[in-house]
């Protein structure tokens, strides 16, 4: 248990019903008794926790009354950080928890730093690392399916999954230096057997890390750039996407200048997507900046949607747009369908864009947009469909543990095949267990931790 006492704002600051100020620490109770007056007199303290009391938050040295909350505790070791915990639910908005929480830090408790009451849970036992990152990606969980991941990795799944192996890997391990430490009393098991069952082994996690770009799509969503020329409807196709007016959107080519964002739900994949300026040859030097924009927002697409205008047909200008973004992955959309009794046709769009997909469609009327949709998710996902009860890997750092995992017990199976010394093969085995001991933080070191635990917000 730590010595110190923490405190922050736990809920979103700006107007609502309710604001949280939480503290966690040895001296939550102290400083609580220090700042709280129950409406009735009674020694709220003393009794069980897991209970709301109505009264005051006071200045703790003028007593004089700051809001009107209800108290909740919970006693150590049953709270969300392990430690005694106390939260003040206060009236929300900017002044009243500002001012409940410099009540509680002038009564003795600290600021607390980013992510430090989770990783107070993972300290004490509650959590492991890999459950602790995942509460992150709750709170910032765009889509169901994103939630959804993230719910499974809190769970534990992935965790179960992980520790599994890793005890596979330490039994394989245990084995054979047993029967290097003592051969006439433990004798080795057959390298046959051995190579087996590492094999078994890494198969499973080759398996984690064929599933690991599902994941990290669910979490950090998918990079798209909408290109095209000026006044083809980029900014109308962003607003049909996202179902509300995010751009602006007139018949005066050039309006788009800085690049607009927005995450959009296609299919359960978060799209952060990039409406940019239209690629051509800028006359104001505003918009100069704005196709510049552009080009470079192009250089860093996962996806790129080229829209086309099924009115005017294939210009030199959307020749140029092609030109930019051809090492890119590419949906091509042939857009105002609904202003030409015929459109480009896929023979005139072959030379061009090859076997890049097109969708036909309005982003006016919104006719062709699910065939978009689903163009982006067979895109994405080679058309495949995740189970819900499927294990996805979803940060990088899970990842490279994986590929050092996988690595080990190949370079293990690749000694004892060779003929090579049992303890050569034996160190490498030490090497996968060890590094899939950080994802679960059981052979992380301090510093990763605190990196870790560093993105997250403060009041969580």
């Amino acid at each position: 248990m730590r010595e110190d006492t923490i405190a922050a704002i736990a809920t979103p600051l700006g107007e609502g019903g309710i604001g949280i100020v939480r503290v966690s620490g040895p001296d939550a109770i102290g400083i609580a008794r220090k700042v709280f007056l129950p409406k009735r007199k009674r020694d709220w303290a003393g009794g069980p926790g897991y209970r709301l009391f109505y009264g005051y938050v006071v200045d703790p040295g003028s007593k004089a009354v700051i809001d009107e909350v209800l108290l909740s505790f919970m006693r150590a070791p049953y709270s969300y950080t392990t430690e005694d915990v106390v939260e003040f639910n206060c009236h929300g908005g900017f002044i009243a928890v500002r001012k409940v929480l410099e009540a509680v830090l002038a009564a003795g408790a600290r600021l607390a730093e980013p992510g430090e009451f989770t990783q107070r849970a993972f300290l004490g036992g509650r959590i492991d690392l890999c459950q602790a990152e995942a509460v992150l990606d709750v709170i910032r969980a765009v889509t169901e399916e994103g939630f959804r991941v993230a719910q499974g990795q809190l769970q534990g799944r992935l965790t179960r999954e992980i520790r599994s192996l890793r005890e596979g890997a330490l039994a394989i391990l245990c084995a054979i230096e047993a029967g290097i430490d003592f051969p006439d009393d433990v004798p080795g098991p057959p390298r046959r057997e051995i190579i087996r069952e590492m094999q078994a082994l890494r198969a499973r996690g080759e398996m984690l890390l064929t599933n690991a770009a599902a994941g990290a799509v669910y979490r950090d969503g998918v990079v798209t750039v909408l290109a095209g020329k000026a006044n083809v409807g980029k900014s109308s196709l962003l607003n049909a996407l996202a179902g509300r007016e995010r751009a602006i959107v007139t018949a005066s080519p050039g309006t788009t200048r800085d690049i607009v964002e927005e995450v959009v739900n296609v299919n359960g994949i978060p799209l952060r997507v990039l409406d940019t300026a239209g690629i051509r040859e800028a006359v104001e030097e505003v918009e100069r900046l704005g196709v510049a924009g552009a080009k470079e927002a192009l250089s860093s697409a996962q996806l790129v949607l080229v829209v086309l205008d099924a009115a005017t047909g294939i210009t030199a200008e959307d020749e140029a747009v092609f030109l930019a973004c051809k090492e890119r992955e590419r949906i091509v959309v042939v857009n105002k369908v609904d202003q030409v009794p015929e459109p480009l046709s896929p023979e005139e769009l072959k030379p061009l864009a090859g076997d890049v997909p097109v969708v036909y469609l309005s982003a006016l009327t919104g006719a062709g947009l699910e065939g978009l949709r689903q163009a982006i998710s067979e895109k994405v996902f080679g058309g495949r469909v995740w189970r819900p009860d499927e294990i996805l890997v979803s940060r990088i750092r899970h990842r490279e543990a994986l590929q050092r995992f996988i690595g080990g017990l190949k370079a293990a199976e690749e000694a004892l095949t060779g003929g090579l010394p049992e303890d050569l093969a034996s160190l490498d085995i030490r090497a996968a267990v060890a590094a899939l001991g950080e994802i679960t933080g059981e052979t992380v070191t301090e510093d990763m931790v605190e990196r870790i635990f560093r993105d997250f917000c403060v009041g969580k």
